[in-house]
């Protein structure tokens, strides 16, 4: 087994591993495939496992990360997955190393990638990329880190951009998104109709641009909740966990 670079000549009819089987998520999946193609011309870069897996790793120059970051010069990760029986076979530290022999052929510094601080859903679990050598450089509230590799002494060490995330002036669900992730805008539906049935306030603002997720002060752009404007997580849930998670806010 090897592995497949997706590119704009063989994107339309490739898989990029998120969401596959899976029909609620067909037009999110066209949307994430549109969103790497214009990334692509910017420097992006998608491997996958060359099989039927969700096996991958997506990454960009730092400087074109659809995140609040500085790191100049760096490497930014958007994603790097390793799921079912093809964990603990190396499979993850062979596409970080693609990434990292980019970065060095590129010139760039480091590489950089958003973790948190203990287990989460859809992020990154900091001992790896510890035990592959990466350090954490910064926080941010309420539980994002922000974990560097760098082979330059002389690198400027990443940093979060330092906004304060203030309570939004509204009520109910409010959730902030990019294209980046299928199971962000698969979802959206599904959990709007829930919030209705509950007669919850429920609104949903997309992140459309480079420059508006750099200037964010949500910290994981992909996807965020609100309640009553309190950021309540970053985590991508289905139907059943958000019903549980309202019920819940709205008991509080």
């Amino acid at each position: 087994m090897g592995f497949l670079q997706i590119s704009k000549e063989n994107i339309e009819f490739e898989h990029i591993c998120c969401a596959l089987g899976a029909k609620q998520y067909e037009q999110a999946v066209i949307e994430k495939k549109r969103w790497l193609t214009e990334r692509m011309d910017e420097g992006l870069v998608f491997y996958r496992l060359d099989e039927r897996a969700k096996v991958f790793i997506e990454y960009i120059p730092a400087e074109k990360a659809w995140v609040p970051i500085h790191a100049p010069n760096y490497m930014y990760i958007n994603c790097l997955w390793v799921s079912g029986r093809y964990k603990n076979g190396g499979n993850a530290k062979q596409l970080l190393n693609k990434c990292k022999e980019d970065a060095v052929k590129r010139g760039m510094d480091g590489i950089v990638h958003i973790v948190g601080k203990k287990n989460y859903p859809f992020l990154s679990d900091k001992r790896f990329f510890e035990h592959m050598g990466f350090k954490i450089v910064d926080e941010a509230e309420p539980y994002f880190q922000l974990a560097a590799l760098t082979w330059n002494d002389d690198a400027v060490l990443p940093t979060f951009k330092k906004q304060t995330l203030a309570p939004l002036e509204s009520k109910g669900i409010s959730i902030y998104y990019t294209a980046q992730c299928p199971f962000a805008v698969g979802t959206l539906a599904e959990l709007k109709k829930i919030a209705e049935n509950k007669n919850v306030p429920f609104q949903i603002t997309r992140i459309s641009t480079r420059e508006e997720a750099q200037n964010s002060p949500i910290i994981w752009t992909t996807f965020a909740l609100f309640y009553n404007g309190e950021f309540i997580t970053h985590e991508m849930m289905s139907a059943n966990k958000f019903e549980k998670l309202l019920i819940k806010l709205l008991e509080m």
